[in-house]
């Protein structure tokens, strides 16, 4: 089976001025490696309309599906939701489901549903929405597109719930290895277990401490067998160099 490939599109000029600390990104890495599906690219882009169409739609042709977090609240620059409906074409308005949740959340709370409020029901024309349940504003579904919220706890509600709608593929495994050698000691070797497991994922994560150079290896991939083989190669890598 082949598993499923995402992306993620961080939206907002705080993650980009360093204000506010994007963890949205991780832990979608996370779930995703738990349901099957390859998180292949995360992009983040300022509050710009133009750029976060080009985003949207240079990421929804390359993907399976595409997470965008954030700019889905009641100020002026939360701008995603019109900027998907552009980049997909389609029209975008307060919408009657929409603003019959956002009413009875208010009714409840004892707040008004102002102008400003108001805006987290607009919703693009044929969207589904995305229930939340801390704030009640919804985010939506359109195409291959999944909007959300940056608030990272109504983020990992939304995601929860789009999740269970999806297709998934086999969990995504891994394993790994410490070499207490340089990456430029074993490199060769690592390129030729690369070659002979393509279906497998080799990452080199060097570190250096106290001194002392070495590489984490980790491999990942789908097939709990295929791994084991090829950590088994690479043991006997790890013997070659002690003795």
């Amino acid at each position: 089976m082949t598993n499923p490939t995402a992306a993620m599109l961080v939206i907002g000029d705080e993650i980009l001025s360093g204000r506010t600390h994007d963890t949205n990104t991780h832990f979608l890495a996370q779930e995703l490696t738990k349901h099957g599906i390859r998180l292949s690219e995360a992009r983040v882009v300022p509050d710009d309309h133009d750029r976060i169409v080009a985003a949207v739609r240079a990421l929804s042709e390359s993907f399976d599906t595409v997470f965008t977090s954030g700019g889905i609240g009641p100020t002026h620059d939360d701008i995603t939701a019109e900027a998907v409906a552009a980049a997909m074409g389609r029209r975008i308005g307060v919408r009657d489901d929409a603003r019959a949740i956002l009413q009875a959340h208010y009714d409840a709370t004892g707040q008004v549903l102002n102008e400003a409020r108001l805006r987290m029901a607009r919703i693009p024309e044929g969207a589904e929405l995305i229930d939340n349940p801390i704030s009640a504003a919804p985010g939506f579904t359109l195409g291959n597109v999944h909007v959300m919220a940056g608030v990272p706890a109504i983020f990992q509600a939304m995601l929860a719930a789009v999740l269970a709608q999806m297709t998934c593929g086999d969990p995504i495994l891994s394993q790994s290895i410490r070499i207490d050698r340089g990456e430029g000691d074993i490199a060769g070797d690592l390129a030729a277990i690369a070659t002979d497991y393509p279906d497998l994922s080799l990452g080199s994560y060097p570190f250096h401490i106290d001194g002392a150079y070495g590489t984490n290896i980790v491999v990942r991939g789908s097939d709990g067998a295929r791994i084991d083989a090829a950590m088994t190669r690479l043991a006997g890598l790890l013997a070659g160099i002690d003795t």
